[in-house]
């Protein structure tokens, strides 16, 4: 059996990521206070319109629901000053990053790689992620139904399609897996895709132990079939409810993305693109991070 997580050992965690103390409506607290809570760092603005969307929802959810299930909201200020950033906070009813700490916000968004405001990452009270995707997850449960939205351990399922008609699962349980998030309404997936197909025709020439799976964003069958017909590797049926589920768990934001897998399924690389693109030779397989 796994020994859980000391209460200390959480507390240590949540104090190097996000420092000793938090501003509150009332003055400071400890950090430590958020010991045992799913925390979500809520990365914001009041100059951004979508941000002043959202706050007032999560806000609602946070007080009508969430915070009673343990959800424990940080505010990551991107507002230009200080009087902004207390304006925009006086708006919200949980805890922020003090506004004066810049080089610990700069160095959570690097690290969660935000891209864009708002996001909302969430975390295990010890600091382990959750998803970067918070946004999403509460929207589609406001209520907490699922909270704190654990993400179900991946699954292979039992085939796929090929060429010739369904592969089990099991042929590539222990081969590197390159899943290709691509469709054929995307002009970057079609410039890529051609130069996939060589790299693993010579990969599998080289004997590489390697197989790419087609996860199609197409947006009809026709779409898929045409496109996939292009493609050496197997694929997830148009019709699969893994295709979904995969998008989400790997929480793609755009394509072509190509999310690498070792043998165990643990993710070597979430850039799998970028990594083969420098090197269709395969010099680096498996391209680890």
């Amino acid at each position: 059996l796994v020994s859980p997580c000391p209460p200390q050992a959480m507390a240590a965690a949540l104090v190097e990521l996000l420092g000793p103390k938090l501003a509150s409506h009332d003055g400071q607290v400890e950090t430590s206070t958020l010991e045992g809570k799913t925390i979500g760092l809520y990365f914001s603005a009041h100059w951004c319109p979508p941000c002043r969307g959202f706050t007032p929802q999560l806000a609602q959810w946070y007080q009508k629901d969430l915070k009673g299930k343990g959800l424990e909201v940080v505010f990551l200020s991107s507002d230009r000053d200080e009087e902004s950033f207390k304006g925009y906070f006086g708006e919200m009813p949980w805890l922020a990053l003090p506004f004066e700490d810049r080089a610990r916000k700069e160095q959570l968004s690097k690290k969660f790689q935000v891209k864009g405001i708002p996001t909302l990452v969430l975390l295990k009270s010890t600091g382990e992620l959750i998803t970067l995707d918070g946004r999403s997850a509460v929207s589609q449960d406001p209520v907490g139904a699922n909270f704190p939205w654990i993400q179900p351990p991946f699954s292979l399922g039992k085939f796929f399609l090929g060429k010739a008609g369904d592969v089990a699962a099991d042929s590539v349980v222990d081969k590197v897996k390159l899943l290709y998030f691509s469709a054929h309404w995307c002009p970057p997936c079609r410039a890529f895709t051609p130069q996939l197909a060589a790299a693993y025709d010579a990969w599998k020439a080289k004997g590489l132990n390697v197989e790419v799976i087609f996860v199609s964003g197409d947006r009809d069958k026709g779409s898929f079939e045409e496109y996939y017909g292009e493609m050496p590797w197997i694929a997830l049926p148009f019709e699969d409810s893994r295709r979904q589920k995969w998008n989400q768990h790997f929480e793609v934001s755009g394509i072509p993305t190509v999310v690498i897998l070792d043998a165990d399924n643990s993710v070597i690389n979430r850039n799998g693109r970028g990594a083969i693109a420098a090197d269709f030779e395969g010099q680096n397989f498996p391209w680890r991070e």
